[in-house]
């Protein structure tokens, strides 16, 4: 019997309590072996980085993300499955907002999605909210602002830049969203955000406060040449696989691999035809 899948309802609950667990998933196998160990999935729109080899997150599809967020939808049975939507798929009015998320919903069996920014967006978020689409905000460093930006800056530093975050906290919180993402920015303003919401806050380079944490999957296994630095890496899997591809290479040179233990065992060859004379 399969455990009961996490819901956004559950990780509402959990406000204050024992601490959200939250990691990203691009592919049926790793969300396999995430699943027992996290709470939510959380098929970020930084797969266009990770799995795309993209600059940033800009040229990341809807099609793209549905088709990555139903192999983890498939392949998992008890974390709550988190969708990104990607940029250019919401901004514009909640009714874009609305058709982009609901297609997700539908085509994915996901239980929520994730939409960056924050007063702007509260409009969206009450529209789908009101609609039947769970949401989660993000706010701090959006990636998909990272041109306004200019590059992928921690964001709360000055006084004016933390009230314009904690604002947005509040009116997403306020629109109806189930919790929120504080990315990258200074840990007394983490901090202050998950002490002044209702909701959960996860955490991302922001406090060790917040209700929760999440982390790209391939910067935790230290598949990522030069990770953020608020990354612990968990294990170094990147040398693991090139240690392994270059023994592989090697036994395949020499000779050595594949023997014949790892040939499909058959019937005996049939003998040869007879010459003509």
């Amino acid at each position: 019997m399969h455990p009961k899948r996490q819901t956004s309802v559950d990780i509402r609950g959990r406000k204050g309590g024992e601490k959200i667990v939250v990691l990203t998933a691009y592919t049926a196998p790793v969300a396999r072996l995430l699943d027992p160990h996290v709470d939510l999935l959380l098929v970020g729109d930084s797969l266009g980085m990770v799995v795309y080899g993209m600059p940033d997150t800009l040229g990341v599809t809807l099609d793209m993300m549905i088709a990555h967020s139903r192999a983890v939808v498939n392949a998992s049975s008890q974390a709550m499955v988190l969708v990104d939507m990607p940029f250019g798929s919401y901004q514009e009015s909640p009714e874009q907002a609305f058709r982009s998320c609901a297609r997700v919903m539908a085509e994915t069996g996901a239980g929520a999605v994730k939409l960056e920014g924050g007063v702007e967006m509260a409009p969206a978020i009450r529209f789908l909210a009101e609609r039947g689409i769970p949401v989660m905000g993000h706010v701090g460093l959006t990636p998909q602002h990272v041109n306004v930006f200019g590059g992928f800056r921690a964001q709360g530093r000055e006084p004016e830049a933390k009230e314009r975050i904690l604002k947005n906290a509040l009116a997403i919180q306020e629109a109806g969203a189930f919790a929120v993402v504080l990315e990258s920015m200074p840990e007394t303003l983490g901090r202050d955000i998950t002490h002044r919401l209702a909701i959960p806050t996860i955490g991302i380079g922001a406090s060790p406060a917040c209700d929760g944490q999440v982390l790209v999957v391939d910067d935790m296994l230290g598949l990522t040449e030069n990770p953020p630095a608020f990354v612990k890496q968990f294990a170094h899997v990147g040398k693991q696989i090139e240690q392994a591809a270059s023994a592989y290479a090697k036994e395949v040179k020499s000779g050595t691999f594949p023997t014949t233990k790892h040939c499909l065992a058959g019937p005996t060859p049939l003998q040869a035809p007879r010459k003509k004379c």
